[in-house]
């Protein structure tokens, strides 16, 4: 399997246009060109997992924490990100991270946390705006259904849980061939009027080539009017952080005692008791403080995060619950997820999960 291969699946479930401007997911290091036999994931790229890539035999790291996050201006191994690299390209080892755009989806690192606490009725906490498209184009009668199944196919027309979404309005299209071209309908040097379907549907930016690409494709034109429109709606299956309800409320002690199952993990940062039952469970693997006024504004009895700092344990103001379940421990399940897109799309892929612990954090 080539490296590109990869990548491309990566792309498709969750696009790098979907990474926060700090990120640096994607490929670290390698070529796209190379050939993959076997892979080892992992959370974090460190020495130990090099290690243990070269004495498994792996030509692969998939991480979901990037390598690289800031430029280097020497690679001379005095640091451990530099002797990660240094040992990865002798070992020829290639190295890929999805972070931010895994987080930022649906059907990701969030999704996976909220599986393990058991959660329903999953929705993402802080949708993002400004990735949603409106594209309109025109075409004849007879060939509008087949315009619609090429634009569906490549990726258009999703809204919540339906699909095949558009709006179809019948009018009539003038144009003039001109000089030198082959007009579907018409002749070239006269004005022609044909009836034609004026189809709308809605689309991720992400998607905008590929959809465009199938949609002349598809058309009987030499050349497709079509328009793409900017929106500012709140595109729902991307953002950051998550929220569902537990199948029965919890005591905020038997919730904690359940976190604590779930994630296994010894203890817990938490604000103190209120009294009220826990439903509502708001959250964000990994670090999302930032969330916690979303989290209020969503309803939530809870909000499980990591990273918290000392100050915005106060910020809680005993209307949530607020806990630090730690980084790590809130991300841990996204080496199954990575394991799973995998496998789905490359089943003879040898491929295996790290047997490490790479949590720099230490309990005592």
């Amino acid at each position: 399997m080539k490296l590109r291969e990869l990548l491309e699946v990566f792309e498709q479930y969750a696009p790098a246009s979907l990474q926060e401007t700090y990120d640096n997911s994607g490929l670290q290091i390698g070529s796209p060109d190379q050939e993959m036999n076997r892979g080892l994931i992992c959370l974090d790229v460190t020495p130990a997992i090099v290690e243990e890539a070269i004495s498994k035999g792996c030509d692969l790291i998939l991480s979901h924490h990037p390598l690289i996050f800031k430029g280097l201006k020497k690679i001379t191994g005095g640091h451990f990100t530099e002797r990660v690299i240094i040992e990865a390209i002798r070992n020829n080892i290639a190295i890929v991270s999805m972070h931010t755009n895994l987080d930022n989806i649906d059907r990701g690192v969030n999704f996976m946390l909220g599986k393990k606490l058991g959660l329903k009725n999953l929705s993402i906490l802080q949708g993002r705006k400004g990735l949603l498209r409106k594209l309109v184009t025109f075409c004849p009668h007879a060939h509008a259904e087949e315009v619609r199944a090429a634009i569906f196919r490549a990726g258009a027309g999703h809204i919540g849980e339906y699909d095949c979404c558009s709006y179809n309005v019948e009018g009539q299209g003038t144009f003039r061939a001109g000089a030198g071209t082959r007009p579907f309908v018409g002749k070239q040097d006269e004005l022609h009027t044909e009836p034609e379907v004026r189809i709308e549907t809605i689309l991720p930016a992400y998607l905008e080539g590929r959809v465009v690409e199938a949609m002349k494709k598809s058309h009987p034109y030499e050349e497709v009017a079509y328009d793409i429109y900017p929106l500012e709606n709140v595109f729902e299956r991307t953002g950051s952080g998550m929220v569902g309800e537990l199948e029965i409320p919890l005591s905020e002690n038997d919730f904690l005692e359940k976190l604590k199952k779930d994630l296994k993990i010894p203890c817990l940062r938490h604000t103190d008791f209120s009294g009220k039952a826990i439903k509502r469970v708001a959250f964000c693997g990994g670090s999302g403080s930032f969330l916690m006024d979303q989290a209020r504004r969503a309803g939530a009895d809870v909000f499980v995060t990591g990273d918290l700092k000392y100050h915005q344990f106060f910020e809680a103001d005993e209307r949530l619950l607020l806990v630090d379940a730690g980084h790590y421990e809130t991300e841990q399940f996204t080496k199954e997820l990575l394991y799973d897109i995998v496998n789905k799309n490359f089943s003879n892929f040898a491929l295996q999960i790290s047997g490490l612990n790479t949590n720099p954090v230490q309990y005592f």
